[in-house]
């Protein structure tokens, strides 16, 4: 990490600022062992109360992952009534979708899926390549949180249940992916580089947040937090009792997430994110320092289809091989040097940091 984090320092100890970080994060996050059952049937009981009378009680999204899959199938045990939510952003692979598939219909979870408008949403992609930052994934991962927050607005549902949590996915250097809820960032990001209008693009402002958080109170929940979540288990689950199949490598089943990861970044940027990956599940115990260092030894992913997802990249973008190659030679740059509310948001994360207590 210390070659290619900027931000990384050590103490006297030789301890990096991610591990303490981490300890911070799962003592404000994790809901302590002891409690959690407690916990979960009272976040259980207030979910249930607030869709009384209604189709649905809580938002799920689905990508075909790990995460959001076991959620799927947590809520569902839980006794709860979600409605799923995917975003096709046209990058699907085929074992995604047959693994939404699988599981919502073994489940019986209705589905709602947003087709994005694909024209609009590849120069938005296109833009942040040219703007040469590592976090070109912002534009996806902004359009879902905003479409989870659209669809729980639609149908006046107070909770929406997300995979994200503190176990496997901690640690992740700022540099190395800001920017999924700064529409400031995206906005100004496409301004400079792109050349058609985001007219439909699901997209939230910080007033619309406002509105969502507030007003409408709806309430992003990290469920995984709330239970002892190890990710080799959840995987065992998925496969003995939905079907479900492993498809590769973290947030791998999405063809462009494994072109971007596994090909871009570790050759423009030189980051390898399963160092982040690894060191999370190093710090939350379900993997040994020596696993992930003999992990990082093997090909991020096989070179032959490496291959095949550049050249099918490249072609689905409408790019030429040399507009390609002009972004992998630009200059690197991060987000701070876009427009973007990362001061607000750090000060309005510093406030709720300091009044959290367990707040999964």
């Amino acid at each position: 990490m210390d070659t290619t984090d900027p931000d990384i320092s050590f103490d006297a100890d030789g301890v990096c600022s991610h591990c303490h970080r981490y300890e911070r994060v799962a003592r404000q996050r994790l809901i302590p062992s002891e409690q959690r059952k407690l916990q979960l049937d009272a976040l259980v009981e207030q979910i249930r109360a607030a869709g009384k009378g209604k189709q649905y009680d809580c938002i799920i999204g689905v990508s075909g992952g790990v995460d959001s899959t076991y959620v799927a199938w947590l809520v569902k045990n839980l006794g709860l009534r979600p409605l799923a939510v995917h975003l096709d952003n046209g990058w699907n692979s085929e074992l995604a979708v047959a693994n939404i598939e699988k599981t919502l219909k073994t489940l019986g979870i209705d589905l709602y899926t947003h087709v994005i408008d694909w024209e609009e949403f590849r120069d938005l992609q296109i833009s942040f390549l040219k703007a040469s930052t590592p976090d070109g994934e912002v534009p996806t991962d902004h359009a879902i949180f905003a479409l989870l927050y659209e669809m729980a607005a639609r149908h006046g549902i107070r909770y929406v249940i997300t995979g994200t949590n503190v176990t496997t996915e901690a640690l992740l250097p700022e540099k190395w992916g800001y920017g999924y809820f700064d529409w400031r960032y995206v906005k100004d990001v496409h301004r400079r580089f792109g050349t058609a209008k985001l007219s439909t693009y699901p997209h939230f402002s910080l007033l619309r947040l406002f509105q969502h958080m507030f007003l409408r109170r709806i309430r992003l929940v990290s469920i995984l937090n709330y239970i002892d979540y190890d990710k080799q288990q959840a995987m065992d689950v998925l496969q003995n009792k939905l079907g479900w199949i492993y498809y590769g490598g973290k947030h791998y089943e999405s063809i462009y997430t494994r072109f971007y990861q596994a090909y871009l970044l570790p050759r423009k940027f030189d980051i390898d994110k399963r160092k982040a990956h690894y060191s999370t599940l190093i710090c939350s115990g379900q993997m040994t320092r020596e696993q992930a260092l003999a992990g990082l030894r093997e090909p991020v992913y096989p070179a032959h289809l490496l291959e095949q997802d550049r050249v099918y990249t490249i072609k689905k973008l409408g790019l030429t091989n040399e507009q390609f190659e002009s972004v992998m030679r630009a200059p690197n740059k991060t987000f701070l040097d876009y427009r973007t509310s990362h001061k607000f948001f750090e000060w309005a994360k510093g406030i709720v940091n300091k009044t959290r207590q367990y707040i999964g």
